[in-house]
């Protein structure tokens, strides 16, 4: 169980910039701490690639929420200007010219970004997105990456989809179940929504990951036992 509570402690006192200090010393509650009593933030992040050195974040998706309540009147949610906005990435998320022509730069709204994560455990699908694109961002804009625990709603379904895989699947060749959200989701019978608009798929996460609990789970599993 990774120890955030003291790395946080760590990095509170190694962080240079004054928003991440602050950042850093807001804490991360105790890893056994009953996940029904924890504050949870989804977020989501929409990028204009894969690769977070050379590609840019455009827009950032967050939903507060607990194992019983979705705070949809506290979501937030930033359409971000990035240093290029390519034709493939408008097809993909179709955020376009037009919408980030008066957008904001990302280290503008970084201030409000943390505020709204300090305290909070965030909520992932597929966690190398959001963990390599922030702290890259962090790294070229404030000289010094960002640091977080997550629990990781892809990785909870690749543990009990396809580390259970049965002999005979495998003996077959059977293509492993898809661990995409929309894919996901179905199999918990949520509702479909439209992919690639980062509030909306941080509302996803947010009920994919009540229902994965409500399911396989005790809502008084520790919380060290699911974030990474």
């Amino acid at each position: 169980m990774p120890d955030w509570t003291t790395r946080f402690e760590q990095l509170a006192r190694q962080a240079q910039h004054p928003l991440l200090q602050r950042f850093y010393e807001a804490g991360v509650i105790n890893g056994q701490t009953a996940l029904e009593q924890v504050e949870l933030l989804a977020m989501d992040l929409e990028t204009t690639g894969l690769n977070a050195r050379s590609d840019s974040i455009v827009s950032i998706g967050l939903m507060p929420f607990t194992l019983k309540r979705i705070r949809c009147g506290e979501a937030l949610y930033w359409v971000i200007k990035p240093s290029t906005l390519t034709h493939e990435s408008v097809a993909f998320h179709r955020i376009t010219h037009a919408d980030i022509r008066h957008a904001p730069r990302l280290p503008d709204i970084m201030d409000n970004l943390l505020q709204a994560m300090a305290g909070r455990i965030m909520v992932v699908h597929y966690r190398a997105i959001e963990r390599n694109f922030l702290d890259e961002a962090f790294r070229r804009h404030l000289g010094e990456g960002l640091q977080f625990p997550v629990i990781d709603t892809m990785q909870l379904e690749a543990w009990r989809v396809r580390g259970r895989r049965r002999w005979l699947d495998r003996l077959l060749r059977r293509p492993p179940a898809s661990i995409r959200l929309a894919d996901t989701r179905q199999r918990y019978r949520l509702p479909t929504y439209h992919a690639h608009h980062a509030l909306t798929d941080a509302l996803a996460t947010a009920e994919l990951l009540q229902a994965q609990v409500a399911t396989h789970y005790s809502p008084c599993v520790a919380v060290g036992q699911l974030w990474d």
